[in-house]
């Protein structure tokens, strides 16, 4: 089943160089129903792997060939259901990932133009094809397998199907829960913050520059430099507070002073395309103070006398005090680990701080405040509990049965696409170009009477 596991290798949406262009004489290599496959999406993607990985299998032309037809297979099967996305949500996508770029790229335009040859803008219109097949191959993916489930009995009948030397080996693994709360700056800082950018905005109101002014002011890494440039985003793309101020807006206007949970704002619209807004901002962030600071290690210091004391549960206490933005908030207080996307954590995956924090204490201990630094960069604190710690172990149904039924499920879940794959082939018209007919496992989408 060689061939049903690539579906696990998900195509990249890339920005393609236009070396890339320039280096392959395209044409076409296979259909799937109505759905075209280019040299160029095989080749493109193989120099995509080819600057990740030093070492890739001889046949790795066909792996990809594989892969792209499963996925125009799907692509092509959704649009006879009348599967659609819609363009709000392309669109939403494209810019995520050009954000995503734009950030690692501390916000420099010329940089992102230099690595990619074409400019943001143009880099998303050149996506919009792919991200839309992207999202219409998931979306497909979810009609087909969302109905699966698992019964206790299954998962057992599937642990006792591995043969006993091949049970995997855990090591030890610990289950953390965390309460944390953010400094919050005293209304004397905020009210400073308010009044700057206030004048900030009078200034350019009587003729000053914003861009010129956002370099010099704001409190935004990315955009700050960049004079504000946000670039084009969708609706979804920021807090509530921001967007609505922002949807608002006529071409050119500039919002009064905004507050957010990340601080104070101005935002002006540059353009505007249907739903699409372009968009710059100067953020102030109020100081947070060592008053400040003092004064929410105090409040996690008095939630854990109210935890210790039996006043409030833990759960309780992260409903009613924890960070909401903290993906721990809407599961009970427990962290995920974002390896494996369980609750449990080999020691060494934990963050440094929980490592230490929890090195001493016994299962159902509370740590005291410690400092965390979010993957925002921001500065806030948290009390951890330590839930469970197992030994190293060989698995069992007893410690592990929730990894031993996601490895059921997914199992059941290959097992039934397999199968409707192989009815869908069988369903569609399939043309493949002889140059790859060589490869392994290209036998089953080519149709005896095709040959």
């Amino acid at each position: 089943m060689r061939w049903i596991t690539i579906l696990a290798m998900s195509l990249s949406i890339l920005v393609k160089l236009p070396a890339q262009d320039t280096t392959i004489i395209d044409q076409i290599i296979g259909q799937v129903g109505s759905e075209i496959i280019l040299l160029s999406d095989v080749e493109g993607e193989l120099k995509r792997l080819q600057q990740y990985q030093q070492e890739l299998p001889p046949d790795i032309r066909c792996v990809i060939l594989e892969n792209i037809l499963i996925q125009r297979l799907m692509v092509n099967q959704a649009k006879l259901d009348s599967v659609e996305v819609s363009d709000d949500d392309v669109a939403q996508q494209i810019d995520a990932r050009i954000a995503n770029i734009m950030s690692y790229l501390r916000g420099d335009r010329d940089a992102f133009i230099q690595q990619y040859g074409k400019t943001p803008e143009e880099v998303h219109d050149d996506m919009e094809d792919d991200m839309r097949n992207m999202l219409l191959e998931e979306k497909m993916r979810g009609e087909i397998l969302n109905s699966i489930n698992i019964t206790p009995s299954e998962v057992k009948s599937f642990f006792e199907s591995i043969p006993k030397d091949s049970l995997p080996f855990y090591s030890s693994e610990v289950e953390v829960s965390e309460i944390v709360v953010a400094p919050k700056a005293n209304a004397e800082s905020k009210a400073r913050s308010f009044a700057k950018l206030d004048s900030i905005r009078t200034l350019i109101e009587n003729g000053a520059d914003f861009g010129t002014m956002a370099i010099k002011n704001s409190d935004d890494p990315g955009s700050g430099p960049q004079g504000g440039d946000l670039g084009w985003s969708t609706r979804g793309k920021f807090v509530p507070e921001f967007e609505a101020a922002a949807f608002n807006l006529d071409i050119n206007e500039i919002s009064p002073v905004i507050e957010t949970q990340f601080g104070y704002h101005i935002i002006q619209l540059l353009d505007r395309k249907g739903s699409r807004l372009l968009l710059r901002h100067i953020l102030i962030i109020p100081e947070v103070e060592q008053s400040d600071v003092d004064a929410t290690i105090a409040k996690l210091d008095s939630i854990k006398q109210l935890i210790e004391s039996d006043s409030i549960t833990f759960q309780e206490a992260v409903q009613k005090f924890s960070d909401k933005e903290e993906q721990s908030f809407n599961n009970g207080g427990r962290i995920i680990n974002q390896v494996n996307g369980t609750t449990f954590f080999e020691v060494k995956d934990l963050d440094p701080d929980v490592y230490f924090a929890i090195a001493e204490m016994e299962v159902g201990d509370i740590s005291e405040p410690i400092e965390y630094i979010t993957p925002r960069q921001e500065t806030k604190y948290r009390i951890v509990r330590l839930n469970s710690k197992t030994p190293p172990h060989r698995a069992n149904l007893k410690q592990d049965y929730a990894k031993i039924q996601e490895l059921a499920k997914n199992f059941k879940k290959n097992d039934y696409l397999s199968t409707w794959l192989d009815g869908k082939i069988q369903e569609t018209f399939v043309e493949i170009d002889p140059m790859f007919q060589g490869c392994p496992g290209i036998d089953k989408w080519v149709k005896k009477g095709e040959r």
